[in-house]
């Protein structure tokens, strides 16, 4: 075998259904996630396989948000193999540098720039409406001005690249309706900058909860589970799950409606056989233990692919550098040209006020004589 076939290879698209673009233009997405590490369950099932589809159908800008993700705190230390682990993901579950920019927030500053331009079309009332922030300062005594800013930075990620839509979920929409809103309030005070870009919420899935079964998968909340864990690291994981709270003897009649664990089973086991797990829960034919074993064997079979090529990237990491710095500077590129228009629209360009003089020959241009300017 040649030293370039052991080099990984971007994965095949998912088999889910994406949104086609209501004209024939290919039109442009953008999407992030925070780098907590690699990727979850919830992250898969809720965007990644998703965004794999709409690769086929969409320009697509898919960014790791490092900028984001510290305004949650955390050790800096963390940080760089967090980033790492999380591309890792994006390009072991078919994220495709071929047919997307795959890029590093941190590594285009027009981000930051274009977000701190936007403040001076954001009232701070908008801001103080998210319920984001709301949440986190009614919890906290002291709330980092970066959870405040944080839907400006988002509304620069996206309409940076003057995206027509975003792939996002429920718990997002209210950041999305007020990046439109910056939209709106920028082409009104400067003229026709940007789209107002359109929220593609999927209707296929739900939120996915975490194995405690009361809040949305997290790694923050320490309750989910790594779409590249190794088999045994599965079973452990789901060891944990909540299932039926009323079924509390292995004999007791079980209702898979309200067990978290079987809610799972709907993504990863065929219809048959989540039908025969169904029914010998609600006639306690099996118990939860062995439920979830079930679960662990076909979570762990539905991403040996993704475990694979992840195993892949890390014995390359140079190729995973390779993606993201080329993924960087073709983001750049676009990011680059909207800057420049943003900042002819809003004047912040003081050599139109001073042009260059004109040069008709190499005597045009005179130095003063300091001998003239000498004081006698």
């Amino acid at each position: 075998m040649s030293a370039e076939s052991t080099q990984p290879r971007p994965a095949p698209a998912g088999n889910d259904e994406a949104a086609a673009p209501p004209s024939q233009r290919r039109e442009r997405i953008f999407s992030g996630m925070q780098p907590s590490g690699e990727a979850h369950l919830g992250n898969y099932l809720g965007a990644l396989r998703r965004w794999v589809k709409m690769q086929e159908a969409y320009d697509c800008v898919w960014c790791i948000v490092d900028q984001h993700a510290i305004t949650a705190g955390g050790d800096p230390a963390d940080l760089p193999g967090n980033v790492f682990d999380l591309a890792v993901s994006y390009l072991a579950v078919g994220l495709d540098p071929e047919r997307a920019i795959i890029f590093v927030q941190s590594d285009v500053k027009e981000h930051t720039e274009l977000a701190w331009l936007f403040n001076a079309v954001t009232p701070v009332g908008d801001l103080e409406r998210m319920t984001q922030y709301k949440d986190k300062s009614s919890r906290f005594e002291s709330v980092p001005a970066g959870i405040f800013n944080y839907p400006i930075l988002q509304a620069a990620d996206i309409l940076l690249y003057k995206a027509d839509g975003v792939p996002v979920g429920e718990d997002q929409r209210q950041h999305l309706e007020l990046s439109r809103e910056i939209a709106r309030r920028f082409n009104a005070a400067y003229g026709k900058t940007f789209p107002v870009t359109r929220p593609l919420i999927s209707r296929q899935v739900g939120r996915i909860l975490g194995l405690d079964g009361s809040a949305k998968m997290s790694k923050s909340l320490g309750n989910t589970i790594g779409i590249l864990a190794e088999p045994p690291q599965v079973r452990k994981r789901l060891r944990t799950a909540v299932t039926d709270p009323k079924r509390v003897r292995r004999s007791d009649p079980g209702d898979p409606e309200v067990c978290n664990v079987f809610a799972l089973h709907a993504h990863f086991t065929d219809e048959e056989r989540r039908t025969e797990i169904g029914e010998a829960c609600r006639k306690a034919e099996i118990g939860c233990v062995e439920c979830k074993r079930s679960l662990s064997d076909s979570v762990s079979e539905a991403f040996t692919p993704y475990r694979e090529r992840a195993a892949t990237y890390r014995e390359h990491p140079s190729r995973v550098r390779e993606i993201l710095e080329d993924g960087a500077k073709r983001a750049r590129a676009v990011a680059g040209a909207t800057i420049a228009e943003v900042r002819s629209r809003m004047g912040i360009d003081w050599r139109r006020a001073v042009p260059l003089p004109t040069v008709t020959g190499p005597a045009a241009i005179t130095r003063p004589d300091p001998a003239a300017t000498r004081t006698r």
